[in-house]
């Protein structure tokens, strides 16, 4: 069996490759747990409409993707320790594949799955999806992991290669199974939130979107070579790539995007910005294996410091900020972007969480609670370990880390073309 969770995608997946090779047949499926989903911390949903839409388009392009090799997504809904055990008890499955989770949610559930699988006699293997860099190649241990991303970097860079990408399957058999529908918004019980016309992109889900994408912007248009100058920028589909919705659920890997930025060098030539996208996708792995180093202490409020900030309880402030109604207008218009769209800049994010920590002294965790439920691009390492970074409990050197709002917009939206975009004067 090959369970899909955070891996929608064919090309470049480890899981599908190692099982393929090593099975006549295998079991792909998806477990849909609508019930833990829609469970509450600090008062925020796991997840909002319009990542679970991105879900579900993101689930259909995998099916018809499958469909093209007669393979059957199973797609169930129900709590993973129970339905993956079951499936592979009436499919007599020997072994289950499964990408390595680092949060501590997930983390717990794929254990409850190993456990209950073990009672039944079927091996359970985990395998890195995530990564640019493969865990077994990096220079240090999980454990030594330094806690400077900069040490990180120039190490990584040094002494580890990226590894090939594996290839898109030739051939995908599977047992005789009955196709599965993909639950719809209406079985939900979800609202399909309506497009905002002002959105940087129609994000759509998808291995088929993602590429598309990646091929617009590191191959087509020539963005790629003016990518550092262009990142802070706020109005626009094309400032920056975009790639994270698609990342984070695995829709496209790292080493697609890094081998396409190689293959760009070659014909156009590396520049600072060339580098400067690997570069981020750097401080991406670098936040997965920092929460696979320090685990648990990313969720609580004194971070992996220990040093938990002090704090006021605001209700109506953290509403403020939510809705948009601070009275400062440029973190006003930010939020209006995330509410609406669920999406928001890369310097968008650093305004509004150190506006949060810094301004209104709220718990940090509140914030990141929050854009869990709301950003398509959820991804739990980079979104715990930036707004714990933010808050100055996280991997900074330099501890709290604070944003003058009104330097920032004069910055970077010196003509106010983004609050008035967002804001509507």
């Amino acid at each position: 069996m090959v369970w899909f969770t955070t891996d929608l995608r064919l090309r470049d997946n480890a899981l599908l490759h190692e099982a393929l090779r090593q099975y006549e047949s295998i079991v792909p499926v998806y477990c849909f747990d609508w019930e833990t989903l829609q469970q509450e911390q600090f008062g925020f949903k796991r997840i909002g409409a319009r990542r679970l839409q991105f879900l579900l388009e993101s689930l259909a392009d995998l099916q018809q993707s499958l469909l093209g090799f007669n393979a059957h997504l199973q797609i169930k809904m129900g709590k993973a320790e129970e339905v993956i055990p079951k499936i592979a008890k009436e499919l007599n499955v020997s072994e289950v594949f499964a990408k390595k989770e680092v949060g501590s949610f997930e983390l717990s559930s794929q254990r409850a799955v190993a456990q209950s699988l073990s009672a039944i006699g079927v091996e359970w293997t985990t395998t890195s999806t995530s990564t640019l860099f493969h865990p077994n190649d990096l220079p240090f241990s999980v454990r030594d992991i330094p806690d400077v991303f900069t040490d990180f970097r120039k190490r990584a860079e040094r002494d580890a290669e990226v590894r090939k990408e594996f290839p898109p399957p030739s051939e995908i058999p599977t047992p005789d199974l009955t196709p599965t529908p993909i639950p719809t918004a209406e079985s939900l019980h979800l609202d399909v939130p309506m497009e905002d016309k002002r959105a940087v992109l129609a994000f759509h889900g998808g291995e088929h979107e993602a590429m598309k994408r990646a091929r617009h912007y590191l191959l087509d248009s020539g963005c790629l070579s003016t990518y550092k100058e262009t990142r802070n920028g706020m109005v626009g589909a094309d400032y920056s790539s975009k790639f994270s919705p698609w990342l984070a659920l695995g829709c496209i890997s790292p080493r697609t995007i890094y081998f396409m930025v190689k293959e760009y060098e070659h014909h156009h030539g590396a520049n600072d910005s060339t580098y400067w996208l690997i570069f981020e996708l750097i401080w991406r792995d670098y936040f997965r294996y920092s929460m696979k180093k320090h685990k648990n202490m990313f969720f609580l409020k004194g971070g992996i410091q220990n040093r938990p900030p002090k704090t006021v309880e605001n209700k109506e402030a953290l509403q403020r900020w939510i809705q948009g109604q601070t009275g400062v207008d440029f973190v006003d218009a930010n939020m209006h972007e995330l509410r609406l769209t669920g999406f928001m800049s890369n310097r968008g994010r650093q305004i509004v969480a150190s506006y949060l920590c810094n301004d209104l002294k709220l718990d940090w965790r509140l914030g990141a609670a929050y854009f869990e439920e709301q950003l398509i691009d959820y991804d739990v390492a980079s979104n715990w370990g930036n707004w714990a970074y933010l808050a100055g409990v996280g991997n900074d050197p330099r501890g709290n880390r604070y944003f003058d709002v009104a330097k920032q917009a004069r910055q970077y939206d010196g003509a106010s073309e983004y609050r008035k975009l967002w804001l509507g004067d």
